[in-house]
This record gives structure tokens, sequence and C-alpha cells, in this order.
């Protein structure tokens, strides 16, 4: 049997790649196999996708024409060493960890391949994730193409360059753990107000939403924004200095340059 795509490793990213590309109709089911060491895990996403699941990672990297290498970066030099002899030049190697380049993957496999290198992140999970993709020359125009088709299954995809993948890490990759802690922090001050913690989730969480899609959908800068919700001695404005004066915007400048640096050096 022959597959569009496989997975090798089935985690929280591989699970909601796999969720966004079936539930959008981007390859059927049965054009998507996926390995994992753990059965339960494969139970759960054959019931739930209803694609080809095995343990072996030769069964994806034989029978898959794009392999997406979905383990965690410190098992991907073992998990190269199992398959490369299995690989052959006419396939499409996905990568999605952080800090591995792709002459990194290509000196793995010991032979020049077609290698797309990718960071999508969680929001996958509800088909709004955001990816980055870049290639060796070794991929044409139609297949890129390809790929950045399956890849918008689950979000939005970017053609970047290389050297910019350890920003989109920081950017991208990485943030919504950001986001999240300020949803957390907005609701347990809004539970100090009063508010009951479910509803303070909900509000938090669609005013984070709304605000996004206004950047997204406006065309607005963020500043200019901002501007228009801070009324002149009003309540927002007055947050805004407080934000201001704990170091709000250089704490996530830092947190990102750390996450990037991070990325550098793995």
């Amino acid at each position: 049997m022959k597959y569009k795509i496989g997975f090798i490793g089935c985690g929280n990213m591989a699970s909601a790649m796999i969720g966004g590309i079936v539930k959008k109709n981007i390859l059927k089911p049965e054009e998507i196999i996926a390995s994992n060491r753990s059965e339960g895990k494969l139970v759960s996403i054959k019931e739930a996708y209803g694609i080809a699941t095995t343990t072996k990672n030769e069964e994806v990297s034989e029978n898959s024409e794009i392999i997406v290498l979905a383990v965690k970066p410190i098992f991907y030099e073992n998990v190269i060493k199992e398959i490369k002899k299995t690989i052959k030049k006419s396939q499409i190697i996905v990568t999605i960890a952080p800090g591995i380049d792709m002459d990194r993957i290509a000196y793995l496999f010991g032979q020049e391949l077609k290698i797309v290198r990718t960071m999508p992140n969680t929001p996958a999970m509800v088909c709004e994730g955001m990816t980055a993709a870049c290639c060796n020359e070794a991929i044409n125009e139609e297949e890129i193409t390809e790929v950045c088709r399956i890849l918008d299954g689950f979000g939005k995809t970017e053609i970047v360059p290389e050297r910019l993948m350890d920003a989109v890490v920081a950017v991208s990759g990485s943030s919504p753990a950001y986001v999240y802690m300020m949803i957390e922090a907005m609701a347990d001050a809004a539970v100090a107000e009063g508010m009951p913690r479910n509803q303070a989730y909900q509000f938090a969480a669609q005013s984070v939403l709304g605000s996004a899609k206004m950047v997204l959908e406006t065309g607005k800068h963020p500043g200019e924004l901002k501007d228009m919700v801070c009324s002149p001695g009003g309540t927002t404005i007055a947050a805004v200095m407080e934000l201001e004066k704990n170091g709000f915007r250089s704490s996530l400048m830092e947190a990102m340059k750390v996450c990037a640096d991070k990325c550098r050096n793995v």
C-alpha cells in the first residue's frame, strides 16, 4: 500500500496536523499512515481519523511519498538511522523540529534528499496553526506547493528563508505558551475581582481571539489598535502604564530572544 503522507511519531503536533488534514478534506484518511511506539496512541488516532497505523517506522518510510519526522528533536538521529536505508530520492522529507537545519538532516541521511523544514504550532489542533516552511534546492516548485497545500489544512503557511527559522520558533512556535500564560493571568485577576473562573477564562480568551482577528483583518498597526482603546485619562491607559512600568513588552521580547538563542544552540 502506498500513502501520500506518512507521520513518524504521533504526538500532539502530529495528531493536530493529521486532524486538520482530514477535517478539511486535504487528503483522504486512506492516503495517510502514522507510526508510534505506543499502541494506545495509535488506536485513538485510528479511531478518530480512520488513517492507517503501524508500530514500525520503516513501514512509513518505505510506503509514503511525503514523510513527516514528527518526533522530538532528541530522537531525530536515532529515527533517521533506523529508516535511512529505506529512503529514496523521490521522497520528500518534512521536518518539524526546532534547531535542526536542512544540512544536518541531509548529513544524517547520508545523501542529498528533498527536504522541507517546517515549524508549525499547537493551534493546528483547532485548524488555526501558523506554519513556516523552507526547502532545499532539490525541491521543485510543484512539490513545495503541494507540501504547503497540505500544511494549510490546519492553518496558514508562509515560506521563509531558513535563516529566519529561529525567529519563527520564538514568534509562533513557542508563543502559544506565552499567550496561555497571559490568559491565565487575566482570568486570575478577574477572579480576584469576583468573577467566576469559567466565565473569566471565556472573557479573557475571547478578548485575545478578537484582538488577534482585528490585527489580521483590519491591516492596522497593533500600536494604532492599542491607541483606539486608550481614551485620554481612561482606565485602559492607566493599565497600559502599569504594564509598561513592570516591563511587559521588554519581558516578552527578552523571552523570545532566549527562545531563539536556545534554538540556535540545540
